[in-house]
């Protein structure tokens, strides 16, 4: 970014690191597992009122059903990891934020679950729209959304660390890139991007994080936490045309690239091809944080792409030679995706890095 830290970044920091280090979120990952990162608890499922959001709730359980099918990774071979607590989310979120999210109306605005016609009155024929998760008290909130979003964030802050060692990592889940610190929308509740990289910074060593932010909607979320701050560099190939309009957090992109609604395959893979030439001579990182959504795809109606179910396969694949050829450890977040398709779709391109032997799934040796 074009400023350094801010003044009275010295405290904060040191805060900030004595809570990453008395954190349980890192472990020792056996050998036996492969860097692939998923718990049961990832998945949402709320009275049947998930199915009125067109995000699918139960997409990463899927995702990890269609490997297990075709044989690419067994289920006793995935690392299940840990919740984030609250004194983990203090490393990037304020008191007040998550204060604020024991509301259930802030949080139904934050995950924008489709609101429903409720009867104010029976001897009226008044209605009125009212978000169904704002009805639910707070402990039942907290138990059926908030804590599975815990449980992401808890996986994506431990691919950055089963990444150093293995090489790669994927969460099945996470990508949360439009909370930050302060703010969350659009899905996301927590800022596992962010949480991510400081978790690296402080229990890697590492300096410089490369965020390639391939989903169909801008990553305003971690671009307004990194703002500020050098050692983090943004690719963020978006949309414009869609959520969130955030102009202020377009400013803090290292390397913006457009793509209008109506993006063909060919025509995104171009650009692709374009701007991570251009991030190679940018930057050298020290590790790549991959936000790969799968709403780019054709059909998708909130990203309004037109990208293949293969470009997509093509796309990652691009993303992780991109990593092979730096020997830079890259983490891979599934992030958005609008269709039932997605789930399949992410299988498949996983099933295709494996094919070119850019992640291995049969054994996890450590890095050398």
């Amino acid at each position: 970014m074009s400023s350094s830290l801010s003044p009275n970044a010295n405290d904060g920091e040191t805060v900030r690191r004595d809570r990453i280090l008395s954190s349980k979120l890192y472990f020792d990952v056996p050998s036996s597992k492969v860097p692939v990162i998923y718990s049961s608890s990832y998945d949402i499922s709320f009275l049947g009122i998930e199915k009125l959001h067109p995000f699918d709730s139960k997409k990463w359980g899927r995702v990890c059903q269609f490997l297990i099918a075709a044989g690419v990774l067994r289920k006793d071979q995935i690392i299940e990891p840990f919740e984030a607590k609250k004194n983990d989310l203090l490393v990037v979120h304020s008191e007040s934020y998550l204060d604020s999210l024991k509301n259930s109306s802030n949080v139904a605005k934050i995950i924008e679950v489709t609101s429903y016609l409720f009867l104010l009155g029976s001897e009226t024929s008044v209605y009125a729209k009212v978000p169904p998760v704002a009805l639910f008290p707070h402990c039942v909130v907290e138990e059926k959304v908030q804590r599975p979003f815990r449980n992401q964030v808890g996986g994506s802050i431990l691919a950055g660390k089963v990444a150093k060692e293995r090489g790669w990592a994927i969460n099945v889940g996470g990508g949360f890139h439009h909370c930050s610190a302060e703010q969350g929308g659009g899905f996301c509740v927590y800022a596992d991007i962010s949480l991510c990289i400081h978790y690296a910074f402080v229990q890697l060593n590492i300096s410089r994080v490369m965020i390639v932010d391939l989903d169909a909607h801008q990553g305003n979320g971690h671009e307004m936490d990194f703002a500020y701050d050098r050692r983090v560099y943004i690719l963020d190939m978006f949309n414009p045309g869609i959520y969130p309009f955030d102009h202020e957090a377009r400013r803090c992109i290292d390397q913006k690239v457009e793509v209008v609604s109506g993006t063909t395959t060919s025509e995104y893979l171009k650009k692709l091809d374009e701007a991570l030439e251009v991030a190679a001579t940018s930057y050298d990182p020290e590790l790549i944080v991959y936000n790969a959504g799968t709403d780019i795809l054709d059909g998708d109606p909130l990203g309004l792409l037109k990208i293949s179910a293969e470009g997509i396969a093509k796309r990652d694949e691009k993303v992780f030679r991109f990593a092979r050829a730096r020997n830079v450890p890259i983490v891979m977040l599934t992030s958005g995706g609008y269709m039932k398709s997605s789930a399949k779709v992410i299988a498949d391109s996983i099933e295709n890095l494996s094919k070119q032997s850019l992640i291995d799934t049969e054994s996890s040796p450590g890095r050398t």
